[in-house]
């Protein structure tokens, strides 16, 4: 296993630091801004009653899951059934790390979106998979072309991973890609796994799609939720699943061995938050659309290229000198303290590109883009 990139970012900017440096980090997809009171105040109430206290299991608390089934018919027009097509996941990346534990066998391969979250490579590995990425080029808009994998592979693939919108590029998918990619997977017997943490984190006026949407109660279809970037709960760590009662029993039946579900106060917050969607979104959505527009201009008026995202909190450009990613990054941090992470660290697919979260202040990223304009 290769070191995880995100751990060394977080690395360097600590040593930063430690050497009493004021560093700026536009690295990590960590949201600053506090979790919404109402949330706050609802986990308040549930740590005091002792009920709470006991061991969730992976069944978890109906009415997150009666929460979370709402919540998918009201924002994408998705039906599921609570009891059977919903599983409380200790945020999406629970799932990611076990599904291919709880679906394939040793040497099956695994398709996913590349450069991508390491995750996805990483749960192959575990699981004795073969991982193998779909390349995600600028000239294409940053989609996948499943059509393109050769026959043999295809024949061997057990599990895809797509995930839009995408980190790190911020390319949104359409529904009929995912569709299509479905069908993909359907017609050679394999999951899709699409996972969706940035659904509701968008710029247009057109909400991004849902694959449940696209093919709806497909049999090997499932999507995964999570409320960190929707809701700024990165910490508590709650998301779900949802899709194929076969497929969700499966992933439940393995984590039953590995965990004992999330704390129930956690989902009762959760439950707070899905319920509130349409009251608690905009304003943290609009607070990322200005701090996107403040970074795009920013970063041109340094003489940068760079494209507003049109999805997630991240910014993939390419490098604005003819360094390496990692070389760019490490100048940047020694000279300048500003974080940003190197595509190589997120994959080798990723070399000559750069993500910059937007995941600071309006007045922190201003800073940021002062100091990168003396750098370039």
């Amino acid at each position: 296993m290769p070191e995880y990139a995100l751990a060394e970012v977080q690395r360097l900017a600590r040593e930063a630091r430690e050497a009493g440096r004021e560093v700026i980090d536009l690295g990590v997809g960590d949201p600053d801004i506090p979790t919404p009171e109402p949330i706050v105040e609802r986990a308040r109430r549930a740590l005091g009653d002792a009920v709470n206290h006991r061991y969730p299991f992976g069944f978890g608390l109906m009415e997150f899951r009666e929460a979370a089934a709402d919540y998918l018919r009201r924002r994408f027009g998705v039906e599921v059934d609570p009891r059977t097509e919903i599983l409380p996941l200790t945020g999406s990346k629970d799932a990611i790390a076990h599904l291919p534990l709880a679906l394939l066998d040793p040497g099956q391969a695994v398709l996913f979106s590349e450069p991508g979250y390491p995750a996805y490579r990483a749960s192959a590995i575990f699981a004795d998979c073969e991982p193998q990425g779909l390349p995600l080029r600028e000239a294409e808009g940053y989609l996948p072309r499943l059509e393109n994998v050769d026959a043999d592979l295809a024949g061997r693939t057990g599990l895809v991973f797509l995930n839009y919108p995408n980190n790190p590029t911020g390319a949104c998918a359409s529904p009929e890609l995912l569709g299509d990619a479905a069908d993909w997977t359907a017609e050679r017997g394999a999951v899709l796994c699409h996972d969706a943490p940035y659904l509701e984190v968008t710029y247009s006026e057109e909400r991004a799609p849902s694959a449940l949407a696209a093919r709806p109660g497909a049999p090997h279809l499932i999507e995964l939720h999570s409320l960190s970037k929707t809701f700024s709960m990165c910490g508590w760590r709650i998301g779900f699943a949802a899709g194929s009662a076969e497929l969700l029993a499966a992933l439940g039946h393995a984590k039953n061995y590995i965990d004992t579900g999330t704390f129930l106060v956690v989902q009762h917050a959760a439950a707070e938050a899905l319920n509130r969607a349409e009251e608690l979104i905009p304003p943290l959505l609009e607070i990322y659309r200005r701090r996107r527009d403040l970074l795009v201009e920013g970063l041109r008026a340094a003489g940068w290229r760079v494209e507003p995202p049109a999805g997630t909190f991240y910014l993939w450009t390419r490098v604005p000198t003819g360094e390496t990613s990692i070389e760019f990054s490490r100048r940047i941090l020694a000279q300048h303290a500003v974080v940003i992470t190197p595509g190589s660290g997120i994959a080798a697919a990723g070399e000559g590109y750069l993500r910059l979260s937007f995941t600071a202040s309006e007045d922190r990223i201003a800073r940021a883009c002062e100091r990168l304009r003396r750098s370039t």
